[in-house]
């Protein structure tokens, strides 16, 4: 076949916690933080179940509500006090020294950034309600009517609130095409899955040298080049750099890159898998799934 399903080990290498099962999955979050923080120096992750407050603290952070909603209040001696509605999919950023209070728990994954926040980065960003924020198809997600909202990006052409240390939009994937963000340069990514369409799933693989040199594949290599995962709603992925990766059939995800997402760092392989399927006469269910709008040339976005 053509991809296979994902191994323990393999889940491993790429760090999944599945943080919506019943009690969560502290074992699997503390894998992924160790992982994520050894990769992204002055960088940390952590998740939250049933979150109420947070207190301040000297760096900023990153907070993105992932189940439930609630009135919130992030509040600092020196700025006074500042509140919103916030429900799944929306992002609050504190500044050090501000804490955190909500009148009903949420569940909530932190990220913990290095760099000061641009004063111009609001408290609140919720992508469903800024009228700043329209769907822009693009990227992973390139349809006609995408569902793919910027909260927060690189370049101030692609969306109103800009800071290079993290960026987020929040997606619905039908029909990505299959890349890997390069190591040297790029930037890691991690998908908060919000919602899994019927038949929703991601495609990784840990062979990009292999593929990428796809006239030295075999019939034999083929079958375990990619695999296939089916997410949860509340899973976190950690894809680092490098990793070939490639979401179908309606998977809604917040996707946090660490760093900001920087252009030209998304480089597309279905053109090589195309070859490998050509080549060694692969077909129908053995044959490596792939976007075909994509397969004909090379692609860096």
């Amino acid at each position: 076949m053509g991809q296979q399903p994902m191994t323990d080990s393999q889940r491993a290498m790429i760090q999944i916690a599945r943080l919506g099962r019943e009690g969560g999955d502290e074992e699997g979050m503390q894998a992924l933080a160790e992982a994520f923080a050894a990769r992204n120096p002055g960088y940390f992750i952590k998740s939250a179940a049933a979150l109420s407050s947070m207190e301040p603290c000297e760096g900023a952070r990153a907070v993105f509500i992932t189940c439930g909603e609630a009135q919130a209040k992030v509040s600092a001696p020196e700025v006074g006090e500042r509140s919103s509605e916030l429900s799944v999919g929306d992002l609050m950023w504190l500044r050090g020294g501000e804490s955190l209070s909500l009148d009903r728990p949420c569940d909530v994954v932190v990220f913990t950034v290095p760099s000061e926040l641009p004063v111009p980065l609001p408290t609140f960003i919720r992508p469903d309600h800024d009228p700043k924020i329209t769907d822009t198809p693009g990227g992973c997600a390139e349809e006609e009517r995408a569902y793919r909202r910027i909260l927060v990006t690189w370049l101030a052409e692609n969306g109103p609130y800009t800071y290079e240390g993290l960026n987020a939009h929040r997606v619905r994937m039908w029909n990505s095409f299959s890349h890997y963000h390069p190591p040297s340069g790029g930037f890691d990514e991690l998908y908060i899955i919000q919602d899994v369409e019927e038949g929703g799933h991601v495609y990784i693989s840990l062979a990009r040298e292999q593929i990428e040199s796809a006239e030295t594949v075999s019939a034999e290599d083929a079958a375990g080049l990619i695999q296939a995962f089916t997410p949860e709603v509340g899973d976190l992925m950690y894809i680092p750099r490098g990793v070939i990766h490639r979401a179908v059939g309606g998977v809604l995800a917040q996707v946090v890159t660490v760093p900001g997402f920087k252009p030209g760092f998304e480089v597309g392989v279905d053109h090589h898998l195309r070859a490998i399927n050509e080549r060694l006469g692969l077909e129908g269910e053995d044959a490596l799934p792939l976007q075909q709008s994509s397969s004909v040339g090379p692609v860096i976005k």
